[in-house]
């Protein structure tokens, strides 16, 4: 599947520069390698952006893979419709592709399979149809007495158990319930009894609320070390109107119905044992995939930081990334770590280029007060050595150093 024209939009970059950088990782190349010696195949992009489109990359494709596997285990069971189809098709996400699935999910036995096992789907779906008629609903559920089904009392509750698991599996009403979780929903920690948190590590989340849409990044990643280090208990509390009104918008009971209390008894099962729990995995795991990501971004900014501290105090660098047919890639960077100007010669090419990479130099180091030049040991470090001999003698006040290229 072609995926360079989706990436490209979302990134603002041309879909030609992406299906180039495509085949260079597919064709087993690393990122570093792609953003230091392929740079003309793919028009000048820069590390981070190809980072973002190897990661989109792989999230498309992973989601595609998840797409087939579900509508083949769906055909397999008979019971993939073109709505369906299309909707798997259109999804966008994988939670949304999940929540598709789910009502066809293999799954383990729960009490809405044994209920399906004892004949009570027919009656589970009365409920659901919200059907009229003066019969009443005892006279209706005696139909499914049997051996394995002994009173009306237990033909009810095994097809409201059919009905709530129903309603949790909607993808609709999964999709609006986790939308207003995660807006309006709070998230709450306690200490566990005698838990051993002997530095007081969590106390600030020993009695703790938050709005799950205001959470810090930080908070996140605190609770799930306090939960995972058993000293933390954490839950998500969805107001009963955000839920129930998702549940009603697609389930909502008709008082003229003799079912219509069944349906409100299956509705609040659902919620309690089912969606809730449920939503709230969903929550707590979109919570920490942004926190982590977070993390990752202020960890990032950190490193460059460190690494764009300045290199020789009381000195004006000019680094010189050596190369032939790319170019030298030229940074001047001030005693702050600040930097003040970059450019790209090409010394190494013929055709005059080494007295215009000359004449590049000499103005960089005379506009920025240089006075000393840091050269990679790379490929063209001899040649680019040569020729900051040459600027040395235009600029004698300069001096200049050789430097590992290791890890670049």
């Amino acid at each position: 599947m072609n995926y360079e024209h989706q990436i490209a939009s979302q990134l603002k970059v041309r879909p030609e520069q992406v299906a180039a950088t495509i085949a260079l990782f597919d064709a087993g190349n690393t990122l570093p390698f792609v953003a230091r010696y392929r740079k003309e195949q793919t028009d000048g992009l820069d590390e981070d952006q190809l980072r973002r489109i190897q990661t989109t990359l792989a999230r498309l494709r992973e989601l595609e893979d998840r797409r087939q596997t579900i509508i083949a285990a769906i055909t397999e069971q008979g019971k993939l419709t073109d709505e369906l189809h299309v909707a798997l098709l259109d999804a966008s996400d994988k939670t949304t592709l999940e929540d598709l699935y789910a009502p066809y999910k293999q799954k383990r036995r729960t009490r809405a399979s044994i209920a399906r096992e004892r004949g009570l789907l027919p009656l589970a779906e009365v409920i659901l149809a919200q059907a009229g008629g003066r019969e009443p609903i005892e006279a209706v559920a005696a139909r499914f007495l049997g051996d394995e089904v002994s009173s009306i009392e237990d033909a009810l509750a095994g097809a409201r158990d059919i009905v709530a698991e129903t309603i949790s599996e909607h993808a609709e009403v999964r999709r609006a319930t986790r939308e207003r979780a995660l807006r309006w929903g709070v998230v709450g920690s306690q200490k566990i009894a005698d838990a051993p948190d002997l530095k007081g590590v969590f106390q600030t989340y020993y009695e703790f609320e938050a709005v799950a849409s205001r959470l810090k990044p930080y908070q996140v990643l605190a609770l799930n070390r306090g939960e995972s280090e058993g000293v933390l208990r954490v839950r998500l509390a969805v107001a009963e109107r955000d839920w129930r009104d998702a549940v009603l918008a697609a389930f909502r009971p008709d008082q003229r119905s003799p079912w219509a209390d069944q349906l409100t008894l299956a509705i609040a099962d659902s919620a309690e044992r089912l969606l809730l729990p449920a939503i709230e995995r969903d929550v707590r795991r979109t919570l920490t995939e942004a926190a982590e990501a977070h993390a990752i971004t202020v960890f990032a900014k950190n490193v460059q930081a460190l690494l764009l501290q300045p290199p020789i105090a009381g000195n004006v660098v000019l680094g010189i990334d050596p190369g032939f047919r790319t170019g030298c890639k030229i940074a001047v960077v001030a005693p702050t770590g600040t930097v003040l100007e970059t450019t790209t010669i090409y010394p190494h090419t013929g055709g005059g280029g080494r007295d215009t990479a000359l004449q590049t130099l000499s103005r960089l180091a005379e506009k920025h007060r240089v006075t000393l030049v840091a050269i990679g040991n790379g490929t063209a470090s001899r040649e680019t050595e040569q020729l900051t001999a040459d600027l040395i003698r235009r600029v004698p006040a300069l001096r200049y150093l050789i430097v590992s290229e290791a890890g670049a």
